[in-house]
C-alpha cells in the first residue's frame, strides 16, 4: 500500500523564477479543453481547441467553467496564461506538479492548488494528482494532469440541474469542486481504515515479516497523507479570510462547512496514525508472546528431562561396585521411577497452571 509518484523527467535547478517546466509525465497526446457555460435556465458543454476559446469568453452573464486536462504543452499553457492575465509565477505553479497545496490571492484572481488522491486497486495504492483552481471575473479555470472521476459528479449535477449550483455564481462552483476533492479524502481514509483493521487481525493471529513490511508501508503512506492534507486546512480557511473580494456572502457559510470537513479529515488521519502505531506495537507484542510460548514449552521439556538425565548419568558411570547393577529388575525399577517423576512434574505444572 503506497502513494504512487511519477519520476521527474525535468528539473528546474538553475532556472530563473517563472520558468515553465512540466515536472510530470505526459498522459495525453494533446491538451483537452472542456467548457461548461451555464445559468439557472440553460447549460452548455463542449470540448474546444485553444483557437476557439476566445469566442466563449464574450458572454459574461453566464458562469463559465474551463477545465484543462494535460499540462505537458507548456507553450500552449503559457499563451493561455497571457490571455487570462495570469502571473507567470502562477503558471509555473500550475505545471510544477510537486507543488505544496497553497493559496495565493491577487487583485484580479485567486489560485488554489490541492492534491487529489484516489485508491486505484485492492492493495490500497493511492494515486496522487495536483489540481489547480483559478477564479477570475466569474470564470473558474481548472488545470489537471489527466481526466479524473471526482469532477464528474459535479459536472453531472450541473448538466442535470441537481442541487443549487446552477442558481449560483462561479465562487460556489469553486466550493463544489473543492468539496468533491475533500470528500474523496474520506473515501481514501475509509480504505486505509479497512487496511489497518486487516493488518491488526494479521498482527494478532499470524504476525510475519510480510505483515511487518505492510505496517511500515502503511506508516509511510500516512506520513505522505499528513504532508498533503494539513495544508488544505490553510487553503480552505484562507479563501474565506483573504479572498473576500472574490467570494460572495452566500458562499461563505459553505466554505466554513468545508473547513470543518477538512478538520474532520485531519482528525481521522491522526486517529489512523495512532492506530497504525498501535498495530505495530501489537505486532511486536504478539511476536514476543509467541516467542515466550515457545520458550515456555522448551523450558518445560528441559525441566522434565533434567532429573531423567541425572538418573541416566548416574547409572551410566562405570564403577564396579554399584549394588543396583546386580538387581534382576533394576532396569524396570529405574524406568518406573523415571515415569513417576515425569508424571509428577507434569501434574505439578498443571496444578500451577503453567501448562
Amino acid at each position: 500500500m503506497k502513494i504512487l509518484r511519477r519520476n521527474k523527467e525535468h528539473f528546474k535547478i538553475g532556472l530563473p523564477p517563472g520558468a515553465l517546466v512540466y515536472t510530470g509525465e505526459q498522459s495525453l497526446k494533446e491538451v483537452e479543453i472542456t467548457i461548461i457555460s451555464y445559468d439557472q435556465e440553460d447549460v452548455y458543454e463542449e470540448k474546444i481547441t485553444y483557437e476557439n476559446l476566445a469566442e466563449h469568453l464574450i458572454n459574461k452573464k453566464k458562469v463559465l467553467w474551463i477545465d484543462i486536462v494535460g499540462l505537458h504543452d507548456v507553450d500552449l499553457l503559457e499563451k493561455m496564461g497571457l490571455d487570462f492575465g495570469l502571473h507567470r509565477l502562477t503558471m509555473e505553479d500550475v505545471v510544477s506538479i510537486d507543488q505544496r497545496p497553497k493559496l495565493e490571492v491577487f487583485d484580479e484572481y485567486v489560485i488554489a492548488i490541492l492534491k487529489m488522491m484516489q485508491c486505484i486497486d485492492k492493495e490500497s495504492e493511492i494515486d496522487e494528482e495536483q489540481i489547480s483552481f483559478i477564479l477570475k471575473d466569474g470564470i473558474l479555470i481548472t488545470f489537471q494532469e489527466r481526466p479524473g472521476d471526482v469532477f464528474q459528479f459535479v459536472r453531472i449535477r450541473i448538466l442535470e440541474n441537481r442541487g443549487s449550483i446552477r442558481k449560483r455564481k462561479a465562487d460556489y462552483l469553486l466550493y463544489a469542486l473543492l468539496d468533491a476533492v475533500v470528500d474523496n479524502y474520506f473515501v481514501v481514509l475509509e480504505n486505509i481504515g479497512e487496511k489497518i483493521e486487516s493488518l491488526e487481525n494479521q498482527a494478532m493471529e499470524d504476525p510475519s515479516t510480510k505483515t511487518l513490511a505492510a505496517l511500515y508501508q502503511q506508516r509511510r503512506q500516512l506520513m505522505e497523507l499528513r504532508r498533503t492534507i494539513y495544508p488544505i486546512r490553510e487553503v480552505i480557511g484562507g479563501i474565506e479570510k483573504n479572498a473576500e473580494h472574490k467570494i460572495s456572502k452566500d458562499t461563505k457559510p459553505f466554505l466554513r462547512d468545508l473547513y470543518e470537513n477538512t478538520i474532520q479529515v485531519i482528525e481521522t488521519m491522526e486517529v489512523f496514525r495512532d492506530m497504525s502505531s498501535g498495530v505495530l506495537d501489537l505486532y511486536m507484542n504478539s511476536l514476543s508472546n509467541r516467542m515466550n510460548n515457545v520458550m515456555k514449552v522448551l523450558t518445560i521439556i528441559s525441566t522434565i528431562f533434567i532429573p531423567l538425565s541425572f538418573v541416566a548419568g548416574v547409572y551410566g558411570m562405570n564403577f564396579e561396585y554399584m549394588p543396583e547393577l546386580t538387581w534382576h529388575y533394576g532396569y524396570f525399577y529405574v524406568l518406573t521411577g523415571m515415569g513417576i517423576a515425569t508424571l509428577g512434574m507434569l501434574g505439578f505444572f498443571r496444578w500451577k497452571k503453567w501448562i
